[in-house]
């Protein structure tokens, strides 16, 4: 059976990069897969894609030999549950705002006794390699459930949130995170404000000894992330990757343009 690499190496201190599947194209994503990034994540939430083809892209990446993990649309039992019979090797929550729903989610990301996660379908075990027994048998120990956090609500409950048992990282979701503050604040957070909600959590990491992690817009700021401590880096997404190497190919373009006079 095939381990979950990843959550071995947040356990030892090590920062894993990866990126966001948001175009739900197969192609796009095996391209991904074998980039040389760490994991993927499939993304429910925001991203019109759909359970079969979420099932296709959790197998593609997997088959590659990266981690394929899930954000899904909220932590509720169906949702994770979802997600895990169809392949993912972990999963992203939402809105995490307190210890409450962090427990609720590892509940639903793990089997009795640990949790109240059902048994059922093959796709778990077909991602893992592994017999259907040897997964039911392994699966709550190679899970990962990453709890996110994008409100100051939220930053107010870090370290209960991280403190949560069966909780492998926090995942800073940074727009939702500037939104949340402009409601709470009425107007625009300053970049202090902002920062000072970041250094709130990296604190609190640093006091459970829980990964903390970040989705970032390019591979620049997840290095200065790095160095911040995090350890669960996202950069862009497969969309925004396509946007950024189409914008540098149309500059260079018009350069050479301007260059020969055309």
């Amino acid at each position: 059976m095939k381990e979950n690499i990843i959550k071995q190496k947040l356990r030892s201190g090590q920062t894993v990069f990866g990126s966001w599947l948001t175009l739900g194209n197969l192609t796009a994503a095996r391209l991904l897969a074998r980039s040389g990034f760490d994991w993927l994540t499939v993304d429910l939430e925001h991203a019109p894609i759909d359970w079969s083809q979420a099932a296709a892209l959790f197998a593609a990446v997997a088959d590659c030999g990266c981690t394929p993990l899930c954000r899904v649309p909220e932590g509720s039992v169906v949702c994770v549950k979802r997600a895990l019979d169809a392949g993912a090797f972990g999963i992203v929550a939402p809105m995490i705002e307190s210890a409450e729903q962090a427990r609720a989610v590892v509940a639903a990301a793990k089997y009795p006794p640990q949790g109240v996660r059902s048994v059922g379908g093959p796709l778990a075990a077909l991602n893992f390699a592994a017999a259907p027994a040897d997964y039911y048998a392994a699966a709550n120990e190679q899970t990962l459930v990453v709890l996110q956090i994008e409100s100051p609500a939220g930053v107010e409950s870090a370290e209960a949130i991280l403190s949560t048992p069966g909780c492998d990282a926090v995942f800073i979701g940074p727009n939702d995170l500037r939104f949340t503050l402009r409601k709470r604040l009425g107007r625009e957070p300053t970049e202090e404000e902002f920062e000072g909600q970041i250094e709130s959590l990296v604190r609190a990491s640093r006091r459970t000894g829980v990964a903390l992690g970040m989705h970032t817009s390019n591979a620049a700021a997840a290095m200065r992330r790095a160095a911040q401590g995090m350890q669960l880096l996202a950069v862009g997404s497969d969309l925004s990757l396509l946007n950024m190497g189409l914008a540098a190919t149309i500059e260079e373009l018009g350069r050479r343009a301007i260059d020969r006079g055309y």
